[in-house]
């Protein structure tokens, strides 16, 4: 028996996230800290005139959703099966991403990139999740 690691999000012993709504939720939390980071920010320099509020890249709000998915991809050992999950969970998020971005055009960039950078972080946390528990099981 292996003994698990207390806190959250709930993780195995291996120090792997052990419920997609853990990972859709720290995840989410985290791209949701990016995004008032990024409000804060764009408005403290337009307020000094360094340009118009609104026009930072949204994009940026990924930054801690891709930090937890890093660590949830480091704790998995190395094999086919991880960087396969990866891999394909990247492709499927920057798809979804840049397909939510240009919906998005006509909106200020921090509002259409925050869009986008959830788009991201939502699809690449159901890809991986399941995929990467699937793949493990069909490689050993």
């Amino acid at each position: 028996m292996t003994e698990q690691q207390s806190g959250f999000p709930r993780r195995d012993a291996e120090g792997r996230i052990r419920a997609l709504g853990d990972l859709l939720g720290v995840s989410l939390a985290g791209w949701l800290i990016g995004v008032l980071a990024l409000v804060l920010f764009d408005w403290a320099f337009a307020s000094f005139g360094a340009g118009d509020f609104g026009r930072a890249n949204g994009w940026l709000a990924v930054i801690l959703p891709a930090w937890l998915f890093w660590e949830d991809f480091r704790a998995w050992e190395f094999g086919a099966a991880r960087v396969g999950a990866a891999v394909v969970a990247g492709v499927v998020a920057v798809v979804a991403g840049l397909l939510v971005a240009g919906v998005a055009a006509g909106l200020p960039g921090l509002l259409s990139g925050a869009l986008a950078a959830a788009a991201f972080t939502v699809a690449y946390a159901v890809v991986w999740f399941p995929g990467v528990r699937w793949l493990a099981r069909r490689t050993g």
